[in-house]
């Protein structure tokens, strides 16, 4: 969440950049200033009262000890009422403390500059394109048929089991979508992550400290007896790794990778864009995760975009980077580009990853610290990316690497697949 220095340096610049992502945080921002004059006054009434209650509470000994017991006993009086007025003040303090913190949980991140205004996804800027288009015949099948043809992927057992969304992998394409993983893991391993393997169920504290609390509460699939909830990315255990955590500056950067499936409820997606692998309600990804100095997170947002660019271009697929408008973007994120792949068959662009700059958003949920050189404890930067999430890749190199032969496996995943082609 935003911090209270961030909005009281500069509320007038807060109230514009949210109005960047459709978020008109004016009355918040007012209310949130108003808060914290309340609640420092009442920090220096108690304050204050503390240092009387002391010295009142000192005095009684000293009376007892002259023998003005009469006097003792008054002084234990007010003593009695200090001290009621002092949890009166500790209530009221609770309570403005608590306003502000509602308020600014639900205030989105702030935009930073870089960040094109826009409502939706068609103000989106693209930024960068690359990969060859491939030339498909005329009799060209999408994804789904693909699979059904060559026994790949069976949509209708995992309705049958689970329902839509969930699909059963078979034979080749358990294989391509385990070879897509391996693949995924090693080369961010090689670009200097640390492998995780996290837990797929979090508790309410760790949806709260990445922001999917209370904002994407709807999205997400709830264990009700345990109050847990499944995980929609690696993101959000992986980061709580860190969550009330003081990292010494030179352990910085923390970089973390990890496969998970994902679990979205995906609630009012319908359409053609949902059929297939297009929109799933359980998928697999491999997520990287970064926690780094201020100072240092744009570079390292480059870095990841880098990575991720990498991964498409070995993988031979056309893509294209997009910067995400203001109203584009997510609720917790700074600034976010998207990577899309072309689907030949569908004749359209299909997001394959996110990657985001949360700056001290995040961490200052998680309460994610370093300690720098100077002994004071600052926040973090707080990044992630996809790298990559696996449905949509599996649904472009299907089809854009099908011919009359078969499917063509791209070479970098012949040797965790053993087979070239799918036939």
């Amino acid at each position: 969440m935003l911090t209270l220095q961030q909005i009281k340096e500069d509320p007038e610049r807060i109230i514009a950049r949210l109005a960047v992502k459709g978020f008109d945080g004016k009355q918040g921002v007012n209310d949130v200033i108003d808060f914290d004059d309340e609640r420092r006054n009442l920090q220096f009434q108690s304050d204050t009262l503390a240092a009387q209650l002391k010295k009142k509470a000192d005095s009684i000994g000293r009376l007892m000890k002259e023998g003005n017991k009469a006097e003792a006993e008054e002084a234990k009086k007010e003593v009695a009422e200090m001290k009621e007025k002092q949890k009166e003040l500790s209530d009221r303090l609770a309570v403005t403390e608590n306003s502000i913190r509602d308020i600014l949980l639900g205030m989105p991140n702030v935009p930073c500059d870089m960040v094109p205004e826009g409502l939706t996804a068609a103000d989106n800027v693209v930024e960068k394109t690359g990969g060859k288009m491939p030339e498909l015949s005329s009799d060209a099948l999408p994804h789904w048929d693909l699979a059904r043809k060559y026994n790949l992927i069976n949509f209708d057992l995992g309705v049958k089991i689970t329902g839509p969304g969930f699909p059963v992998y078979i034979g080749k394409g358990a294989k391509l979508q385990r070879a897509l993983i391996q693949f995924f893991l090693d080369r961010a391993s090689d670009a200097g992550y640390l492998e995780i393997q996290p837990p797929y169920v979090v508790n309410e504290a760790s949806g709260y400290g990445t922001g999917q609390l209370p904002d994407k509460e709807g999205q997400m699939y709830l264990i009700n007896e345990d109050k847990l909830y499944m995980i929609p990315t690696a993101e959000v255990p992986v980061t709580n790794l860190y969550r009330d955590v003081i990292i010494p500056a030179d352990q910085l950067p923390v970089k973390n990778c990890a496969y998970s499936a994902c679990f979205r409820r995906e609630a009012g997606s319908y359409g053609k864009d949902v059929r297939g692998l297009n929109r799933l309600h359980q998928f697999d990804k491999v997520e990287i995760v970064r926690i780094e100095k201020p100072e240092n997170s744009y570079a390292a947002l480059e870095e990841m975009k880098a990575h991720v660019q990498g991964l498409l271009e070995k993988l031979g697929l056309p893509w294209h980077i997009l910067r995400l408008c203001g109203g584009d973007m997510s609720f917790t994120s700074a600034i976010t580009f998207d990577f899309e792949v072309f689907s030949a068959a569908q004749k359209r662009w299909l997001e394959v990853s996110s990657v985001s700059n949360f700056e001290t958003y995040q961490a200052n949920r998680l309460k994610c610290r370093y300690r720098g050189e100077d002994k004071k404890t600052r926040l973090c930067h707080t990044l992630n990316g996809s790298a990559l999430a696996l449905p949509r890749i599996m649904a472009a190199l299907l089809e854009n690497n099908q011919t009359p032969e078969g499917i063509v496996i791209p070479e970098c995943l012949r040797k965790y697949t053993g087979f070239d082609i799918i036939d």
